[in-house]
């Protein structure tokens, strides 16, 4: 089943975050994640939103995205985002039509 990672980020240091995005694109693409979403000026339906950018990723299953995370590629570039950008990253299960029974 597909999951999802959800990042709500606020970038503190666009220079440094730019050294981070300049390395994604090859490690992601090793492990056939996909990106849905990336939007730095989402429209706010309802409550508040601190953040700067949206993120929204897929991956074939959860163990494609612990392989990513936990790849040498992606640790060898993941300081730049914590340094530069704050906010939660969540990984979030895929729905099954199956399971409403």
């Amino acid at each position: 089943m597909s999951v999802y990672l959800v990042a709500q980020l606020k970038i503190n240091d666009r220079e440094r975050y730019n050294l981070y995005e300049s390395g994604f694109l090859p490690v992601f693409q090793e492990f056939d994640g996909e990106i849905l979403a990336v939007d730095e000026s989402p429209v706010i339906a309802e409550g508040e939103w601190p953040y700067t950018r949206m993120v929204i990723l897929r991956f074939p299953d959860r163990e494609a995205a612990t392989a990513w995370y936990q790849s040498d590629g992606y640790q060898a570039i993941v300081g730049h985002r914590l340094a530069a950008a704050e906010g939660p990253i969540l990984v979030v299960n895929g729905f099954d039509p199956a399971a409403l029974g």
